[in-house]
């Protein structure tokens, strides 16, 4: 088993800020990719976004940098941008990578990058396919969900705390990234992939069926609260004032759930009366709310200790409510008994929990979750290794304000 990452030797170069692509160089640092991200100098717009550490510094920067090397470059310069270029286009074949979500032109250009590297492969996120401005709390205005989240009373749109066309489309470039890579060494082609958040989302948006339920039904999805479409779930009060949710999708999960709660007896005479039969997940959707009011009767009269045992017992599929301060303190899958999770010393924020990568793969061991860098603490190191400057000529690129 080896302890190297399985991109060990990959070397890309990141230009980046906020979500997306952030995330996406963060995974391929994590499987040991060498990752270089450039920033001007001083941070970029997302170098002191909430939350901060009492420091001062990001907690968000430090979270999503994970692995990665950082320099300082004024890329407002001329010179500045040529050594952006230059490293760009620096010699290996498992280098030659770019993954950003700034502006693709002028400098950017895939055309002018190109000209350091001929077989250069970058991959480029926009917010809207045709380069206009998006991110992606505007992106998701119009996916529909704001309007099918929510109370059935509800008449205003609810927006939701998770960037999920960002994490999407991070992860999204990282698999075109690598999928451009391997064609390349097949064809010794480079090419530049473009993705945007809007087309991100609206992938996702059909692929999950909504698309062609719009255009099928010609209706549109009502809001539901907490209820489960299609199925059985919802989130329930114990006696001990914690909430929890329980689904039955499948029959086995239905059957487990009426004998953890002992409501056979309940359940066989309310399809009696209806003339139904609740092993119809679809039955189960249309009078959920005569069992809802079975199994909340159950619960209340429970602490969730209790119910959590029973539910164990008959192979249910359920989860307590938590808090952000209730995963950390008492979720041990959010602790170090996960390998995927160590403590880390991080510049600037100090000891925190930190993850690696969730996959595992049986050749590689897991590795050491790294920190994120110091803002411009390899500059000088990868100015030298991958271009070769001497230390004369970086102290003069320091001196005259070219890096830092």
């Amino acid at each position: 088993m080896s302890a190297a990452g399985i991109l060990a030797g990959m070397r890309v170069v990141e230009g980046s800020a906020f979500v997306a692509a952030p995330s996406g160089g963060m995974h391929l640092a994590l499987l040991g990719a060498e990752v270089i991200r450039f920033d001007p100098i001083g941070g970029g717009i997302d170098y002191k976004r909430w939350p901060i550490a009492p420091s001062g510094s990001s907690i968000y920067w430090a979270s999503l940098n994970k692995g990665k090397k950082s320099i300082q470059v004024d890329v407002r310069s001329d010179e500045g941008r040529d050594l952006i270029r230059a490293l760009v286009g620096a010699p290996g074949q498992d280098a030659g990578l770019m993954l950003t979500n700034f502006p693709a032109r002028g400098w950017l250009s895939y055309d002018h990058l190109r000209s350091a590297r001929d077989d250069l492969i970058m991959v480029a996120i926009s917010g809207n396919p045709d380069g206009s401005t998006a991110v992606d709390y505007t992106v998701n205005a119009a996916m529909g969900y704001p309007l099918a989240t929510g109370r059935p009373d509800d008449v205003l749109p609810t927006n939701h705390v998770l960037p999920a066309w960002d994490v999407i489309c991070g992860q999204q470039a990282a698999l075109g990234l690598l999928a451009a890579e391997r064609h390349r060494r097949q064809t010794g082609e480079g090419q530049q992939v473009a993705i945007s958040l809007a087309d991100t989302a609206l992938s996702t948006v059909a692929n999950l069926g909504h698309v062609a339920e719009a255009e099928v039904l010609g209706e549109q999805r009502a809001r539901l609260g907490n209820d489960l479409y299609g199925a059985f779930g919802r989130d329930f009060a114990t006696a001990d004032g914690e909430r929890f949710i329980v689904v039955a999708i499948s029959a086995k999960q239905w059957r487990g759930l009426v004998q953890a709660t002992g409501l056979a007896a309940q359940v066989e005479a309310i399809e009696q009366r209806l003339g139904v039969d609740f092993r119809d997940e679809g039955a189960r959707f249309d009078h959920r709310q005569l069992l809802f009011d079975e199994v909340q009767q159950w619960a209340i009269s429970r602490q969730l200790s209790q119910i959590g045992e029973a539910l164990d017992a008959h192979g249910c599929c359920w989860g307590q409510y938590r808090d952000f301060l209730g995963l950390v303190n008492d979720d041990e899958r959010c602790s170090v008994q996960n390998p995927m999770f160590q403590r880390v010393d991080q510049v600037g924020v100090g000891s925190i929990l930190s993850a690696g990568s969730p996959l595992r793969f049986d050749a590689f061991e897991r590795p050491d979750v790294p920190p994120a860098p110091a803002l411009g603490e390899h500059t000088d190191q990868v100015l030298n290794e991958v271009l070769g400057l001497s230390e004369t000529q970086i102290a003069d690129l320091h001196d005259r304000g070219v890096v830092a």
